[in-house]
């Protein structure tokens, strides 16, 4: 039967147009991309026990959790931020800001993972942040400047050599003289529409006028969206200053995602940004506003010339909120059910840090949101980070996953009530 499956996902990508190899794919993805070999036959793993296994566990014992929820370490995982849970529950795949992407599997179904290795180590990634899923198991890994495409990874994960193909070639994601060390985490999401969405960081801390009309034109401090094919790429939403986070209410099928804001402002201001799009096309307010309604000083005084979506919460300046999740499960009380749980990684240059926490967003039938920490305490009082959240994801059983590029670690949150 999967061998079955697997033809069927294969034949169905090999026909589709936008995938066809070109001369400035290595010859590795080529390869894969054409079910040959690559002469790979090694993985890296990673140790799951150990004194640094240790220290991880005795750091959750500080991190504070409302009434009957529990923490655990659920795998030892190198510079871990997003991930994409497979949707047969078989492996979850982290990605990360350096050339690897994380294979986790908990093969004794204990709820602790048995088994970290690199994925498809034949090829090189350029930071692999964002990975996703489709439901039909086909998974995405949005780089820094290309879309990789891996039907059926749940199943040729186990071997080095995985079929693989180009959605957005290298280079074509964005212009490649816009290419920066800067805000280049890319997350993706597959819509309720059957379409790939895909954030796109600008890299300044205020865009300059210049840039404005080029950013506008491809997408780069927005967020764009394709077919799963490739094609009819367009921008779906502006005015963003650097999102790394986003999903789809399952109610209504609205976009919310996180929005990182301008630094340098002072401790308190700009805050950070959870926002809610309800159509196509509307527009968040960077770089005329720096988070919020506060304007930044570059651009201060002048005419806004869009119509703006304030933020539906404001969150902690700059306490840096990252991935976000809608939680469907049913293991959670009713009260979270629905809920969104999101990751806040931590200030970098406050004066006294805050975030380094996962916060709940309760949403309201009107639509209107409210936030509060759900799990803290990776702060500790000297004001040393001991953790920073990046992602938070969903298991089938119901309990998530949160991960940490600090300490290089994912943890589980589950329930065992009061």
């Amino acid at each position: 039967m999967k061998t079955t499956l697997i033809g069927a996902a294969a034949a169905a990508v090999l026909a589709m147009p936008a995938f066809a190899q070109g001369a400035d794919v290595p010859d590795n993805l080529e390869k894969l991309g054409n079910f040959q070999t690559t002469g790979t036959t090694e993985f890296t793993y990673v140790p799951q026990e150990g004194a640094f296994a240790d220290g991880i566990r005795k750091t959750l014992e500080r991190i504070t959790l409302p009434e009957g929820f529990r923490i655990g370490l659920y795998a030892v995982v190198p510079d871990a931020r997003h991930m994409a849970v497979g949707p047969q529950g078989i492996v979850t795949f982290v990605g990360t800001r350096k050339d690897k992407v994380w294979a986790v599997t908990d093969r004794n179904k204990d709820r602790v993972a048995d088994e970290v290795k690199d994925f498809a180590p034949s090829l090189k990634f350029a930071i692999p942040n964002g990975p996703c899923f489709s439901k039909d198991g086909f998974l995405y890994i949005a780089e820094q400047n290309r879309v990789l495409l891996f039907p059926a990874a749940e199943f040729f994960y186990e071997s080095p050599d995985v079929a693989a193909f180009n959605l957005v070639k290298q280079g074509e994601l964005i212009p490649p003289e816009e290419e920066s060390y800067n805000h280049t985490a890319r997350v993706c999401r597959i819509g309720p529409d059957g379409k790939i969405y895909i954030s796109l960081g600008q890299p300044f801390n205020v865009a300059p006028p210049e840039k404005l009309d080029l950013y506008r034109e491809v997408g780069i401090g927005g967020i764009i969206r394709m077919n799963t094919d490739g094609t009819g790429r367009e921008v779906y939403t502006y005015g963003i200053r650097n999102s790394v986070g986003h999903d789809f209410d399952p109610e209504t099928g609205d976009l919310w995602f996180t929005d990182n804001q301008v630094d340098g402002m002072g401790d308190d201001i700009p805050p950070g940004e959870l926002n809610h799009q309800t159509e196509m096309g509307q527009h968040f307010g960077a770089p005329w506003y720096g988070g919020g309604d506060v304007r930044t000083n570059e651009y201060a005084g002048q005419d806004v010339p869009y119509d703006v979506v304030m933020p539906a919460v404001e969150m902690t300046a700059h306490a840096a909120d990252l991935g976000m999740t809608f939680y469907s499960g049913s293991m959670f009380p009713e009260e979270y059910r629905g809920a969104i749980f999101s990751a806040q990684h931590g200030s970098w240059n406050r004066t006294t840090p805050v975030g380094a926490r996962v916060m709940v967003t309760h949403v309201a039938e009107d639509g209107t949101a409210t936030s509060e920490p759900f799990a803290e305490g990776w702060i500790d009082g000297n004001g040393e980070y001991l953790g920073r959240p990046v992602d938070v994801a969903q298991l089938r059983d119901g309990s998530i996953l949160v991960s940490d590029d600090l300490a290089g670690a994912i943890y589980r949150i589950w329930y065992e009530g009061m």
